[in-house]
């Protein structure tokens, strides 16, 4: 699926389930909430944090998928063509950095 499609869906299940787009400052509150309950997991599974007795983790690829939603909200009511930009920072990224990492001694 293109960005350019996912941020249509967004918009047509938003218009025809969610009534309209929260405000961008609420979107933006989501968003890092949605971040953190991605970092709550990564922290417990692959870093040093243990999961406190009773508590149970989400799905990561679920949490993956919430913050991939309301960034696609956010892009969709601020203007944002996701695919477009995508590719512009992906070329950006590709010219400053095809050799640096390949010369960076700690990822060898």
């Amino acid at each position: 699926m293109e960005l350019k499609e996912m941020q249509n869906i967004v918009d047509q299940w938003i218009k025809k389930y969610g009534v309209r787009y929260f405000n961008e400052l609420t979107n933006m509150a989501q968003l890092t909430e949605e971040v953190g309950e991605v970092a709550r997991i990564i922290s417990r599974v692959y870093g040093e944090q243990s999961v406190k007795k009773g508590q149970e983790l989400n799905n990561l690829g679920e949490e993956l998928a919430d913050v991939l939603f309301v960034l696609i909200c956010l892009a969709n009511q601020t203007g944002v063509d996701l695919e477009k930009e995508f590719k512009k920072k992906l070329e950006k990224k590709t010219v400053r950095d095809e050799k640096r990492h390949l010369s960076n001694s700690k990822l060898k």
